[in-house]
């Protein structure tokens, strides 16, 4: 379970769809979206808090590598990790340390950004290959964008991306990914709807949406 490059539980990204609020993701419930852009991409607007927050760098709550109890090595709350390329970087909520599949709460390989809330109920929180986690304050506002790169990852809305219409073109074989999510708990629940896309993708995203999350796609720009 500690190898880089795991497969999350059914959650390589964007295989499954089904309906409206379909399946992607590992298992889980609780908070959960990222970037890596270019241009306006939201990416290049990563600060979960204001003017303050953008001012003042924060400090890693937690590091990239490694097996975390909750409770005593880190606290419940969300947090995110950025930077992510090399597809490299596996995350997962665990109700214990026996290693099998029916620890798993929920997990998922990223691309880009990442989103996740730990929840108290949790026992532990493993990551591997992925760049420093820092807490983030889901209330606080950032400098919204209008674009946001294809293979981003998980956006927030409100903070990252404005909410709004947004296109993306000239996606193939279906490999593009995208999902609109109520929370970061990455379960089958936090799913508002999902698609995989091929050629020309327009999704509506609210704003009462909590965060979406984009994989595999061209960059996307928002149209209205």
């Amino acid at each position: 379970m500690g190898m880089k490059g795991k497969i999350a539980l059914g959650a390589v990204v964007g295989v499954v769809v089904i309906g409206v609020a379909s399946t992607h993701g590992g298992n889980g419930s609780s908070d959960g979206g990222s970037g890596s852009g270019k241009d306006s991409s939201a990416s290049a607007h990563h600060s979960s808090g204001g003017s303050k927050a953008a001012a003042t760098k924060k400090k890693a709550a937690f590091a990239g590598d490694g097996d975390f109890r909750v409770g005593s090595d880190i606290k419940p709350g969300t947090y995110r990790t950025t930077g992510n390329s090399d597809g490299m970087c596996y995350w997962e909520r665990a109700k214990d340390a026996k290693g099998e599949m029916n620890s798993i709460i929920a997990n998922d390989n990223v691309s880009g950004t990442s989103y996740v809330t730990v929840k108290a109920t949790d026992r532990y929180f493993k990551s591997n290959g992925c760049k420093d986690w820092e807490a983030v304050d889901t209330k606080a506002k950032g400098t919204p964008a209008t674009g946001m790169a294809g293979d981003g990852g998980m956006f927030r809305v409100g903070a990252d991306i404005a909410p709004g219409t947004y296109r993306s073109t000239g996606n193939s074989d279906g490999a593009c990914y995208w999902e609109r999510a109520k929370d970061a708990g990455h379960s089958l629940g936090s799913i508002i709807a999902n698609n995989n896309a091929t050629g020309t993708a327009v999704v509506t995203i609210s704003s009462s949406d909590a965060y979406f999350k984009t994989t595999g796609c061209q960059d996307w720009k928002k149209t209205g």
